[in-house]
Formats: C-alpha cells, structure tokens, sequence
C-alpha cells in the first residue's frame, strides 16, 4: 500500500502485477512519475494509447489522466508529489514565490503538445541515472523502519533535474516554427535557463554570450523561428505567468515581481496586449 512520506510525496511500487488500481486515482497527485521495470502493455493517457516498456518512464501533471493495461506481469514504481511540495511554503528557498522543484518541471506543465508524457532521453546515460535514482528511493522508501529522508531528498532533487534538462520540447507560440539549428537552440534553451534573470537576457548580453554582434543576433533568431527576439522572451515568460495563474494561487504581484515585470498593473497590461484578455479573466476561464 502506497504511504505518504516527508509529508507531501506518495510513492507505490507493485511487483508483477496484471492490474493496476492505483492508475485510476489521480486527485491526489501534482505531479507524477511512472517507471516501468518490467513488462509491456499499453497506458491510455488523456484517451491516447502508447505502449510501455522495460526501462520506460512516464511524467504526469494534475490535468493528465491514465489507465495502465499490462498484457505481461509489471512492475512499476510510481512517485506522486502532493500540490503541497511545490508550494512556496517548502522549507528549501522559501524566498521565491514558487520553489525551485516547481521551476524543474513548468517546462512540463506548458508544453501543450507533450500529449503522451512519454520522457525522452538525450543520452542512455541519462536514462540508466534516472532508473537508478527512482529505484533507490524505492527501496528507501521500503525500508519502512529507517528510510533516510537525506537520501530520498537529495535523490529526488536530482531526478527532477535529469527529467528538466530531458525535456524535448521547444516551447513554441503558433508564430514561431519548429527549429532544427543547433546554434539558435542553444540560444533557446539559454533563454529558458535564465528566464528569471532578465539582465543576462538583454541583446547586448545574448549577443556576448554567444559570440555575435548586437544587431545580428537579433536578425539571426527571427530568420530561424519567425519571430523576433524580444516578442519570443515575453512570450516565454506569459507562458509561464500563465503556468503560476493555473497552478498556483500567487498573488498578481508575486509573479510579477519573479518575472521580471514592474509591477502587477504592468504585467497585466502586458498579458492584455499578447493574449487578448486580463489576468483575472484567464484566472476566471480557468474554472
């Protein structure tokens, strides 16, 4: 039976099994992970079907739901994190409006077009990390008489950063093409990392970090994804503005203040002009 530790994770695992009751509950869960050890079958996702394999490993946000049907004996560990962990109250960096595990996985929770949840990985490496991490928080978690919280913890920051830094999505509006170049997606992913720090973020400091001249570098990323430079940052940021609006119950100010706007009128002046609607009325859509 599945436990709640450090207060706000849950994590299963179930040995070859041929159902899987615990696939039809998702109230519970933010945020998910799902590691096949063993076996295949297919898991209905959202009412899509793929299939599973040996060594594959699935990531689920609150909106997702899945049914596992195993057509051999599985076994699985699952590693639902409650809405609680990725609250501002957490302990580790409580001076950020979100804390830093949300940040790990937002590039999840506004790619729209990463139906399946199926992780990809870059290298084998990656992957061979990420089972050995999820398996050694299973068996800590086992270990029900002295599981070491240091190690789950520790373990658990370095999963969801694998599963960050494996995400092959580009964030990308309609406007904006899919893009093959190493060089802009380079560009793209250095955007990404310092989204929340706008002075690095800047033509001139782009421009250096990347060994082009200001005026080109400019011209560059609109030749490669059809939009410009600046409207590809802010659109980025109102993604994630619009990420905080439907997860997370911070004030107007607080995200504001993250990302870098003046203030909240100035923020929801901005999301006004990009979107066609007010924070409140895409905070009120969304029920």
């Amino acid at each position: 039976m599945p436990r709640t530790i450090i207060e706000n994770i849950v994590i299963e695992q179930y040995k070859d099994q041929t159902f899987f009751e615990f696939c039809k509950y998702t109230t519970i869960r933010f945020f998910e992970i799902l590691y096949f050890e063993k076996g295949t079958g297919t898991i209905k996702i959202n009412g899509k079907t793929v299939n599973y394999k040996p060594n594959s490993v699935f990531v689920f946000i609150p909106d997702d739901i899945y049914i596992v049907n195993a057509e051999s004996a599985t076994t699985t560990v699952a590693i639902k994190f409650l809405k609680s962990f990725f609250r501002k109250t957490s302990s580790q960096n409580s001076n950020l409006p979100v804390n830093d595990w949300f940040r790990k996985i937002e590039e999840i929770l506004n790619s729209e077009s990463h139906e399946l949840r199926e992780m990809q990985f870059e290298t084998d490496a990656d992957r061979s990390h990420l089972v050995s991490l999820i398996n050694m928080v299973a068996t800590e978690y086992l270990n029900k008489q002295s599981f070491d919280i240091f190690i789950i913890e520790n373990s658990l920051s370095v999963i969801l950063h694998l599963i960050a830094r494996n995400i092959q999505f580009i964030n990308t509006s309609d406007s904006v093409k899919e893009v093959r170049s190493s060089k802009i997606q380079q560009i793209i992913n250095y955007i990404h990392s310092n989204i929340y720090n706008s002075e690095v973020l800047s033509t001139k400091s782009l421009a250096e970090e990347f060994h082009m001249a200001d005026n080109y570098i400019s011209e560059y990323f609109k030749k490669h994804t059809d939009v410009s430079l600046k409207k590809y940052i802010i659109n980025y940021k109102l993604k994630l503005v619009e990420t905080r609006l439907k997860y997370t119950d911070l004030q107007y100010s607080e995200i504001a203040a993250e990302l870098g706007f003046t203030d909240s009128s100035h923020l929801n002046k901005t999301f006004q002009v990009y979107k066609g609607t007010s924070l409140s009325a895409f905070k009120a859509s969304l029920n």
